[in-house]
């Protein structure tokens, strides 16, 4: 658009201006016209957490309901979406799809912080399931409706089975134009715990049916461990369909897998099949657009229905929206983010800011033709599937040396939040963290400014207990891992903690706690050899020699970063990145991170890994850290060659430790990784558990020489 600015000033800036109110009109028309939220019905409405209050907002109630949405297929926004151009239409020649929400509000909105949390799910899970005891426990959510917010979730994860206890939407599935069914190959990986003959295509949701029952058109495998050969079994030594005691009784079905000689424990089992009828699941990415943006920026729906969170059938009232996504659905939000939908179909922005835990580089790719989004890249389960397939792995806009690629998740200024993400030590070992900051060259990448990447030393996965000061020294039962499981290292008072940050980020422009991640340029990322190399000695262990490693994969011609269609599975694989790990300090512990209390104040060592038990052996064990107890005495730990110093040559006395927690507590606070009253919670707990036995004379004088 051009103006001529001609003799007469005032009358050109009249025209201008008309001209911009013109726009703005047309603009708002577009937005109303464009795919959104259409219904959205709260269908119960009862007291939470048992009318418990919290902070100055009081008591707070829980809403359930369903939203109804639609997308345009022709919207530069959602053509991205695979099959979208395949799903059904309404009237107005719209995609249309339901989803169930729950909304965890105040009761009175003015005592509200007028923010929206959207606490996006992990596999229908939510943390707003009415708890009755929801208050009595100091969590992520009993932080953020301290804070006033109003709490948000709805289905996403499309192949869920619908019950009251989880939220699972209701997407079309795809047709080719004639109305008959697509159909394209699928791979399921299957890992038996127990002996059987027969058990579904895939355990606890929806399967994509088999297209042709004919074995001898698909491939079924089995192998000892994730690095061991694939062995095919014959065509004629299973069926699909059922056979609770083998084959005599087999009934044909189109959703099962029944294995005549019967499926072993600790097998891995890999089936690959003709699915028909994909669901259209990309469309979980508009559900959180849709939602979000319903909720801040519009006050009713088309039938009327007003906005639960809006302060008048006038105005919202919401002054910032906020989303997060755990694991899985922190994979989801890295995809939701590199895919453009956190710009709404009026061209807003959705969410201010995004905060990732525990996502690793990993993003979720439910963006596929036949997608079952519970399943992700592992080094020891689904290595080579799609979360472990693509670059770009960094928020930036980065060079990747490997595949040519030149991307980032972050790539739309006008919209980009700004982000939070906090991994822990497993990330680093299953989901390739280290690609975050260093390209497949082992070259060192920058970190933008509206990004803060934060690793919890040492942590397992989503682990938000109080940790060992409360629970107690020893590691859980190890099950099918070697070592004893971590009961500490929580992630709990951290994530807490970065609630604060993040709105005193968006909302007052506080710049958040810098980033406080491994480097490159400082020696705290390593390769793994270097770590082994270093890790102290440890009675009765072995440091893991596996980590998820990662290639660039090949799925066919019709997939690529954005997702798409699998046709060549198994991939192929090519070019193998270099992943690093945390370098160790002399207890085993990391040595670069926010370093939280279980490994400032430590009494033993917190890993990111465990090693599975034999047959599968040397793989790792799925999600689960590790944890090594010091020896109490230097008596001890000399007796069995430990190399790491003892609870009592660390701390000497119990007022020793306490005296070292509280030091800790308070930069901690300080540093803005720790709040007040966690602090407080582990000062109590300190003093509330004899860590360190009483030194005696005998055990000084011993310790001397």
């Amino acid at each position: 658009m051009h103006i001529q600015m001609n003799k007469h000033p005032h009358k050109a800036r009249r025209r201008l201006a008309l001209t911009y109110v013109v726009l703005a009109i047309a603009s708002l028309a577009t937005a109303e016209s464009q795919a959104r939220v259409t219904r959205f019905v709260v269908e119960v409405r009862e007291p939470y957490a048992g009318g418990a209050t919290f902070g100055p907002s009081g008591d707070f109630e829980r809403l359930v309901g369903t939203a109804t949405m639609e997308v345009d297929p022709a919207d530069s926004l959602n053509n991205v979406i695979v099959n979208l151009d395949k799903a059904p239409r309404n009237a107005r020649g719209m995609v249309e799809y339901t989803s169930p929400f729950w909304i965890v509000k105040p009761v009175n909105m003015a005592r509200g912080n007028q923010k929206i949390w959207y606490a996006i799910n992990n596999r229908g899970n939510s943390e707003l399931l009415q708890r009755a005891n929801a208050a009595a426990v100091p969590t992520l959510a009993t932080k953020r409706l301290e804070l006033g917010f109003s709490l948000v979730d709805a289905g996403w994860h499309g192949d869920g089975i619908p019950n009251a206890n989880q939220l699972f939407p209701n997407f079309p599935v795809a047709k080719n134009p004639d109305g008959s069914s697509i159909v394209g190959p699928l791979r399921l990986e299957m890992l038996p715990t127990t002996d059987l003959f027969s058990r579904p295509l895939i355990i606890n949701w929806r399967p994509y049916p088999v297209a042709n029952p004919n074995t001898a058109s698909a491939t079924l495998t089995v192998r000892d461990r994730q690095d061991a050969p694939r062995t095919a079994i014959q065509s004629s030594r299973w069926a699909f369909g059922t056979c609770p005691t083998g084959q005599a009784s087999l009934v044909a079905t189109l959703t099962d897998v029944c294995l005549f000689d019967g499926f072993l424990a600790n097998k891995m089992y890999e089936l690959t099949y003709q699915a028909k009828d994909p669901i259209v699941m990309g469309l979980a990415h508009a559900v959180t657009r849709d939602i979000g943006s319903f909720l801040r920026y519009q006050t009713q729906d088309d039938f009327g229905n007003l906005n639960p969170l809006a302060a008048s059938s006038a105005a919202t009232g919401i002054r910032r929206a906020y989303s997060s996504g755990v694991s899985s659905t922190g994979m989801y939000e890295r995809e939701w983010l590199y895919l453009g939908f956190n710009e709404d179909e009026g061209r807003r922005k959705v969410f201010d800011g995004v905060t990732i835990y525990t996502a690793g580089a990993h993003r979720l790719f439910a963006n596929v033709q036949f997608a079952h989004p519970t399943f992700y890249s592992r080094q020891d389960a689904n290595q080579d599937y799609t979360s472990n397939a693509y670059p770009p792995f960094t928020f930036g806009v980065t060079h990747d040396p490997l595949s040519g690629v030149t991307d980032g998740i972050l790539k739309r200024p006008a919209t980009d939040p700004v982000v939070m993400q906090i991994d822990g030590g497993l990330e680093m070992w299953q989901w390739k963290a280290s690609l975050n900051v260093i390209n497949g060259l082992g070259q060192p990448l920058p970190v933008p400014e509206n990004v803060r990447l934060y690793h919890l030393s040492g942590a397992t996965h989503v682990q938000t207990g109080q940790g060992l000061l409360v629970t107690g020294l020893d590691a859980g039962p190890p099950g099918v891992c070697q070592y004893g499981l971590q009961r500490g290292a929580p992630l709990n008072h951290t994530f807490r903690a970065l609630v604060v940050a993040m709105d005193q980020w968006v909302d007052l422009g506080i710049r958040p706690p810098k980033s406080n991640y491994p480097r490159l340029e400082n020696g705290t990322f390593v390769p793994l050899a270097q770590y082994r190399a270093a890790f102290p000695t440890i009675p009765g262990m072995t440091p893991s020699s596996l980590q998820n490693e990662v290639d660039i994969l090949n799925f066919g011609p019709r997939f690529n970063a954005e997702g798409g269609l699998q046709e060549l599975l198994p991939p192929a694989h090519g070019t193998r990145y270099q992943v690093y790990q945390a370098r160790a300090d002399s207890d085993g512990n990391d040595v670069e991170g926010v370093r939280q209390m279980e490994v400032r104040v430590p009494l033993g060592t917190n890993t990111g890994w465990n090693v599975r038990s034999a047959p599968r052996s040397p793989d790792l064990c799925g999600l689960s850290g590790a944890y090594f107890p010091f020896a109490v005495t230097k008596e001890a730990r000399i007796a069995s060659g430990d190399s790491r110093r003892s609870l009592q040559e660390r701390y000497r006395t119990q007022d020793g430790f306490i005296k070292e927690v509280d030091k800790a507590a308070r930069l901690l606070v300080k540093q803005r990784f720790m709040l007040e009253e966690d602090a407080a919670t582990y000062s109590a707990a300190a003093r509330a558990r004899v860590v360190v036995p009483t030194v005696t004379m005998q055990q000084e004088r011993a310790a001397a020489k």
